[in-house]
């Protein structure tokens, strides 16, 4: 059996196991990256890149049609072929895999074809197509990402019962869909299918849709898709599917308990994701663990000496730029203690710091402590608001549903959090906090002069508003 040595092995070539290789070779480390299937992991190939691209093009549709029929024209899609809008999809993801896989090799980190797994904490074994490779490594860092969870009564067959791994890979509209669970995989797929003419009806378990961000962002979604043509049942259990000539039936009780059962081509099942710990060899080198998440401290490290965990396995939001920040600061937690440099600007991850973006339309984005945790928490907070509607740009070009929210300190001003449901808002969230982060107060985001007419004025009335001084509202 072929044995080589490293000073890290990665596993896992996701967004965060790729940025954590190249940041620990550009630190002067010998770095191998294990890695399965292609590199850029669910985020690149079956997630967060495609799924944005059929979002760019649902929109393009949508607001084409909708343009010509305001001008009077008769708009005919009969013809419409979703399949070259998932080919550009596919392109997509094939061109930023391949681009890892350049920049891998640019960094000079090899990329080892196989699945790995600790035999101890400096040795991992991998399992390759054409035999077996043992790895010796100084250190490990475990990026092994996750997979769509599954709810008893609806099995994947990727054909009626759909993951969202199976949602991306469909080359075909269906003409009718369920989806279970209104999180942001749930309203994204919804916005992206009724815009491409799908009946869509969405089931959520709890009160209502994007339960964990800000409820008034959540109230203004809710409103806009309904408008939309889009069912919403909240509250609702889902007990079971069955086939039929044309689809599946789902069986629902509804938030009354009352039953209800709605037939669909098919279902997408889209409740979150489960983390890829099986196998690891994690038990038998006693790595602390929590329904199956990974325990790490501040610089993503395990319990166990020598071997960090970064991305979806741990407890930190499953979110590719939360893998790719814990990726470069494990890396340079390595690279310090292998190499015995000081490091002593290292920061760690910041989960308040951390923004969250839903990439339907209107766009929902925050960061930061909300009302609703605030008032959980007990601490003094104020909150401020600015409508879309009182924007100028975002009245001109019709995209005024909308909101900025910001929670603050009341004595000191300082920005705790925020949230924007709205045109831009996934983009826009970052000024503010960029502000939290450099300890900018509402009084400072304020006396900024915003560019006229640009939906970033928002912010800039928000803050105002928090001082009493809105001009727009």
């Amino acid at each position: 059996m072929e044995e080589r040595s490293f000073d890290l092995v990665v596993l896992g070539a996701g967004p965060g196991g790729y940025v954590a290789a190249i940041r620990a070779a550009q630190l002067g480390l010998s770095v191998a990256v294990v890695e399965k299937d292609n590199p850029g992991g669910v985020c690149l190939n079956i997630g967060c890149i495609p799924s944005k691209s059929l979002i760019h093009n649902a929109t393009l549709f949508h607001e084409a049609v909708q343009m010509l029929r305001k001008g009077g024209a008769t708009v005919d899609v009969s013809t419409f072929d979703y399949g070259s809008v998932w080919k550009a999809s596919r392109l997509a993801a094939d061109r930023l895999s391949k681009g890892v896989n350049f920049l891998l090799k640019k960094n000079k980190v090899e990329l080892i074809k196989g699945r790995g797994r600790l035999l101890n904490a400096g040795t991992v074994q991998v399992q390759m197509a054409e035999g077996e490779m043992l790895l010796r490594a100084r250190s490990v860092i475990l990026a092994t990402g996750s997979r769509p969870r599954a709810i008893p009564g609806f099995d994947f067959d990727e054909q009626y019962i759909l993951s969202s791994t199976g949602m991306l890979l469909r080359e075909r509209l269906p003409a009718s869909l369920v989806i279970l669970g209104a999180g942001a995989i749930g309203m994204e797929f919804a916005y992206v299918m009724q815009s491409f003419g799908v009946k869509v009806t969405v089931v959520e378990l709890l009160p209502r849709v994007l339960p964990l961000e800000d409820e008034e962002a959540s109230k203004i979604l809710d409103k806009v898709f309904r408008a939309r043509g889009i069912a919403i049942h909240t509250g609702a259990r889902a007990t079971g599917a069955e086939r039929t000539e044309h689809g599946v039936v789902v069986h629902l009780l509804d938030a009354a308990s009352s039953p209800l059962d709605i037939e669909a081509e098919a279902v997408l099942v889209a409740i979150g994701r489960a983390p890829n710990t099986e196998d690891l060899g994690l038990e038998a080198l006693g790595v602390r663990m929590e329904k199956g998440y990974i325990l790490t401290g501040d610089y993503h490290e395990t319990s166990c000496a020598g071997i960090y965990a970064i991305g979806d396995i741990t407890t930190y939001p499953q979110l590719a730029h939360t893998a790719s920040k814990a990726g470069e600061i494990a890396a340079e937690r390595i690279a310090h203690l292998l190499k015995g440099t000081p490091n002593p600007h290292m920061k760690t991850l910041d989960r308040n710091h951390v923004p969250s973006a839903v990439y339907c339309e209107p766009e929902v984005a925050s960061f930061g402590v909300s009302e609703a945790k605030a008032k959980e928490l007990g601490l003094p907070h104020a909150v401020a608001r600015f409508p879309y509607r009182g924007n100028g740009r975002a009245v001109a070009t019709e995209s005024a549903e909308g909101q900025v929210k910001l929670v603050f300190e009341p004595e000191t001003h300082r920005i705790l959090g925020a949230s924007i449901v709205g045109s831009g808002a996934a983009d826009l969230i970052h000024e503010l906090l960029l502000a939290a982060e450099a300890e900018l107060t509402v009084e400072d985001v304020a006396e900024m002069v915003h560019a006229h007419p640009t939906i970033s004025e928002t912010i800039m009335e928000a803050a105002k508003a928090a001082l009493g001084q809105a001009i727009h509202i």
